[in-house]
């Protein structure tokens, strides 16, 4: 599945620096994951989601390089927000206790607690925005269902720019379909940025090799020179 490149149907592209990089570097082309195919835009908000695409690579548009609102917050290592974490190309895990299930993904070392309904101490309103939201989550039979808001609004669904505002509200569902599958379906809803709620869905795949856990990708690491390479002091020996 390549909906991280574009949650949209899409071609094959040369990708960044096809001159440097070649067919490493190129991005395959994929069949949507958008029921229906088309995100509903507002047309302006169309418009801003055609700019994101554009400058999805800038990073040094200003003297503070570190922005997290210009360009693809993914390239700088962010949190990838929800739903664009559960089809990263990184694998994730779940764990499930009786009052929270966690998230775990290996992209970023991000983490999502769901706070099941059963767990009355916890507020229903999000105490902040932030990357990954604020997620309460209950069971309909053998579905789990998580309603998450309190997003801050730097996040993208995808590569090609596909973006959100503060008001974005997603309700997920994970319904298992066999001992290796969990059908996904994500409900998107922000008046900001679309004209009506939509829909996404796709399978979750169960990785069945020995001993599989998740392994150390701690991106940032990668994107300090990216970031602030112009604050480091050169020293010539």
């Amino acid at each position: 599945m390549t909906a991280d490149i574009d949650v949209q149907d899409h071609d094959a592209q040369a990708g960044p620096r096809p001159d440097i990089l070649g067919a490493y570097g190129a991005w395959p082309g994929g069949q949507g994951i958008v029921d229906g195919g088309e995100i509903p835009y507002k047309p302006e908000a169309l418009a801003k989601k055609r700019e994101n695409a554009e400058k999805r690579m800038v990073v040094n548009i200003t003297s503070d390089p570190h922005r997290h609102d210009t360009g693809d917050p993914a390239l700088k290592c962010y949190m990838p927000g929800v739903p664009r974490a559960n089809y990263m190309p990184f694998p994730f895990q779940i764990i499930q206790t009786p009052h929270v299930v966690m998230m775990a993904y290996e992209y970023a070392r991000a983490l999502r607690t769901i706070y099941m309904e059963n767990d009355k101490a916890i507020p229903q309103e999000p105490p902040a925005d932030s990357w990954m939201g604020w997620s309460h989550g209950h069971f309909e039979g053998d579905t789990l269902v998580v309603d998450s808001k309190g997003f801050a609004p730097y996040s993208w669904f995808d590569r090609a720019g596909d973006y959100h505002s503060e008001a974005l509200h997603v309700v997920e569902r994970y319904t298992p379909a066999s001992p290796y599958h969990i059908m996904y379906e994500a409900t998107i809803e922000d008046p900001n940025v679309f004209t009506r709620p939509w829909k996404m869905s796709f399978p979750l795949y169960r990785r069945m090799e020995k001993s599989i856990q998740l392994v150390d990708f701690n991106c940032t690491e990668f994107v300090l020179d990216f970031l602030y390479g112009q604050y480091s002091k050169r020293v010539d020996k």
